[in-house]
């Protein structure tokens, strides 16, 4: 049974799950460890995540969600949050509104300091999302089913481009 309350103190942030780091020249740009503390809160319509960025990195491509909102707390450390076209300067105790939307909601936080930055991430948790990153052109479509009746996480991902994807009757 989950428990309630943990002290932030209490969690350890990881490294990307295998499979999701970043490789090529992605790698010298983002870097993150992250500590998911919703599953050990019991937590059903919220994700809370610990994120600790190293200087000069960010932890994800600039994006914003079609569904979901964020919020972000800064705890240590000192970055830059850039938003829609505007950045702005971040340090301890600032707290940043994502609302969902389009490409004046995209947002990125990097950290500019010369420690590391450690913010808490809060998100909705509302599936099927839709992800755009206004940089390159993408787009993600996610979807979370639960575990499978073995326990085997469910989960869905597409990322493409617009203009990319095959035709609905392709095929059949």
């Amino acid at each position: 049974m989950p428990r309630h309350i943990l002290n932030i103190a209490d969690v350890q942030p990881q490294p990307y799950q295998v499979g999701f780091a970043p490789t090529g020249a992605a790698a010298e740009r983002f870097d993150a460890r992250v500590a998911r503390i919703s599953p050990l809160l019991g937590a059903q319509k919220l994700g809370y995540n610990l994120t600790v960025l190293p200087p000069g990195m960010r932890g994800y491509p600039f994006h914003h969600h079609r569904v979901n909102e964020e919020m972000f707390f800064v705890l240590e450390g000192e970055g830059e949050v850039r938003i829609g076209e505007e950045r702005h300067a971040i340090r301890p105790g600032d707290i940043i509104a994502c609302p969902p939307g389009g490409p004046e909601a995209a947002h990125q936080i990097v950290n500019t300091g010369s420690s590391d930055l450690r913010y808490l991430s809060i998100s909705t948790m509302q599936y099927p999302e839709v992800c755009e990153y206004p940089d390159s052109g993408k787009y993600g479509v996610m979807a979370n089913f639960g575990p499978s009746a073995d326990g085997t996480p469910q989960f869905f991902r597409v990322v493409g481009r617009q203009g990319e994807s095959v035709d609905y009757w392709e095929g059949e």
